[in-house]
């Protein structure tokens, strides 16, 4: 209860310092610098080196795809039915298709799950939402834009990107042991990731343009706060028979809101900026009631 009470005061903070303009209009960009460069990475190397694989690992990195690529379908379908222009698709593919699993994701596990969940999360982030993020979405986004993305550039992004590089190491440092000052300073290190991502994310809340969207955000809220998750609970623990904390935590990542970086991109593409910005705006607070009903479903898991 006391991390869920400190990332609505981070993000009710955000929220109050916009509004009141007291912080520059670049602090979003700066937070979120030092969270990829600094705190994501010290959160990987600690947790990701303490890692113990499980037989349900093929399960765990699979999710991220197979959401994005049922959202790809989904709203394809969608949008061919209700005749939505290819910006909206697109711009839904990325924000539906996408969880907020990093930012958003891991202090929300820390906060119902406690520290021992978080290597599941970083396992997730890096491994699936990273993944696509830096392939299939840029790939959508160019293919529903003018843009254009080649495979070399794809794969710059992806060698260069500082939690990827962090993720190499921590993979590569298993066997060794970290000495304890080590330890102690990326704890230090990733223990700003929770209070800065939410004050980030309250200073980037916008509510504007919801008239004339309503219907498109209906359709992308519902299907990354309530179908997703839903599939995933019924493909991995009904159908494929997962149980334990691991599983619980992979549909929770599953129901976790569009991801802000998702939405910056669908905006560079000029797709649909104003609904990729309420995908985010919206799904965010509304996620903080979905994840906590999501958490009471998946205790029997």
């Amino acid at each position: 209860m006391n991390n869920i009470i400190l990332l609505v005061l981070c993000f009710l903070a955000g929220i109050l310092l916009r509004r009141g303009k007291l912080m520059p209009d670049n602090a979003p960009a700066t937070l979120n610098s030092f969270i990829i460069h600094i705190s994501v990475p010290a959160l990987t190397l600690l947790y990701i080196h303490e890692l113990k694989l499980s037989g349900d690992i093929v399960l765990v990195m699979a999710m991220a795809w197979l959401c994005f690529g049922m959202a790809a379908g989904f709203f394809w379908l969608v949008g061919r039915y209700f005749s939505f222009s290819r910006g909206t698709v697109g711009a839904l593919i990325l924000t539906g298709g996408m969880g907020n699993t990093a930012f958003f994701g891991l202090p929300m596990i820390e906060a119902y799950y406690g520290r021992s969940g978080l290597p599941t999360g970083i396992l997730i982030d890096q491994t699936g939402s990273f993944m696509v993020l830096s392939t299939l979405a840029i790939i959508v986004a160019g293919m529903y834009s003018s843009g254009h993305q080649t495979a070399g550039s794809i794969v710059r992004n992806i060698v260069r990107f500082p939690p990827f590089i962090a993720l190499i190491i921590a993979i590569l440092l298993i066997p060794s042991t970290y000495p304890e000052w080590m330890t102690v300073v990326l704890r230090r290190l990733g223990d700003t990731l929770a209070p800065m991502a939410l004050l980030s994310v309250g200073l980037q809340l916008r509510l504007g343009h919801l008239k004339g969207n309503c219907c498109s955000l209906i359709f992308g809220l519902g299907y990354k706060l309530l179908l997703a998750p839903l599939m995933f609970y019924l493909l991995y623990v009904q159908v494929l028979g997962a149980h334990g904390q691991v599983i619980q935590i992979t549909i929770f990542e599953a129901a976790m809101p569009p991801m802000i970086t998702a939405a910056i991109i669908a905006q560079d593409h000029k797709l649909d900026p104003e609904l990729a910005t309420l995908m985010v705006a919206v799904g965010l607070p509304l996620s903080f009631i979905t994840l906590g009903a999501w958490w009471w479903v998946l205790q029997g898991v």
